[in-house]
């Protein structure tokens, strides 16, 4: 359950903020921000639902100005060996993430980072091992949508799937079609994203908008694998976010593990380096089942990470991590209340009395 108030956001949460209270928290474990890109120059965000988790350079640059000043900010290297158990963090530790490997993760976000002197852990997907960018498929499947007569119809056997969707309705369309699809292997999933642009009617160049050098690429397309590789160079550390990004609790058993393991050893192969963490894709509660946790162990991963419920006293089980989930629309007493671990607190202290006044 999220709590989302204006009243919270706008008058509890700056006023908390102002008056030192969520800076002077503290919490057992430290606090996971994670990060999914910067909004590139020259790109207007199209959809909340889309670009709802992209940030301004400058409220990642105010973010970081106030983790450095107020909070300790870690690299991965001191968390992995707090994850060993061979050394403890300071008080109030502050771990960056950031998933799907973007490509303006390397030109937009990385000199921001350089700038501020900290590192981050990125998680990327296989996609990035190759010379050519590609986008994710869910990704290129809502652009698909939105690109549709207003009106579209879809048969697909394969998967099960017949349905018309007009309006508002095209967004239920693409969840179903995006849990639907993670049931395929990666082969089986672009076969049938492209059947879904045949039957759509869109031209076989429909997404060279998004491909080309301007700020759409930089926000659609992944990291190739030159690009990952100047992104390890730059002192960044890499983790492994599956093969494809497929919602891993839909997913076929032999499926879900070949999408775990193969993206840490194929990692290791092309960098040379230790991939010791892994990110759920999506990394909520409906697409990470138990199944998933045993299977980041059994990979030889050291730690995997969740995209919810983090924030500093959280409980930090090592394959099921808890993270902050930064937003473009959190303003900074709202992140500040997330990183505290005020917000989580809330939440969990208003979730308690609603069940008990239930009960």
């Amino acid at each position: 359950m999220k709590l989302v108030s204006p009243f919270l956001k706008y008058v509890v949460y700056p006023y908390l903020a102002g008056s030192g209270y969520l800076r002077r928290r503290r919490g057992a474990g430290p606090a996971i921000v994670t990060y999914h890109g910067v909004l590139p120059p020259g790109y207007e965000p199209m959809d909340p639902a889309l670009d709802g988790s992209l940030v301004t350079p400058e409220a990642l640059r105010q973010q970081l100005r106030l983790l450095k000043a107020h909070y300790q900010l870690i690299a991965p290297a001191q968390f992995l060996q707090w994850c060993e158990a061979k050394q403890d963090l300071p008080p109030r530790s502050v771990l960056l993430t950031c998933d799907d490997g973007l490509q303006n993760t390397l030109t937009d976000m990385l000199p921001i980072l350089l700038e501020a002197g900290v590192t981050c852990l990125f998680f990327v997907t296989g996609a990035s091992l190759s010379d050519t960018p590609s986008m994710l498929w869910y990704e290129e499947l809502y652009l698909m949508f939105l690109a549709a007569p207003e009106t579209l119809s879809l048969e697909l056997s394969q998967i099960g799937v017949q349905a018309q969707a007009a309006g508002h309705e095209k967004r239920g369309l693409w969840v179903n079609l995006v849990k639907r699809l993670s049931q395929c292997d990666a082969a089986a999933r672009q076969a049938l994203v492209e059947q879904i642009r045949i039957q759509l009617r869109l031209p076989g160049d429909w997404s060279a908008p998004y491909r080309d050098a301007s700020g759409r690429g930089r926000r659609f397309l992944m990291l190739n694998l030159p690009e990952l590789q100047r992104l390890a160079a730059s002192g960044m550390s890499i983790g492994a976010h599956t093969l494809s990004h497929p919602m891993l609790s839909q997913a076929p058993p032999d499926v879900a593990w070949s999408e775990i393991s193969e993206s840490r050893r194929r990692l290791e192969q092309h960098l040379g380096e230790p991939v010791w963490a892994l990110a759920y894709p999506f990394g909520d509660a409906g697409s990470v089942t138990q199944r998933e946790l045993d299977m980041a162990a059994q990979a030889g991963f050291t730690c995997a990470f969740l995209n919810v419920d983090g924030g500093l006293g959280a409980e930090t089980p090592r394959f099921a991590l808890p993270r902050v989930h930064v937003t473009a629309d959190m303003a900074l007493p709202q992140f500040e209340a997330h990183v505290s671990g005020f917000y989580r607190a809330l939440r969990e202290r208003f979730w308690t009395n609603s069940s008990s006044e239930a009960s």
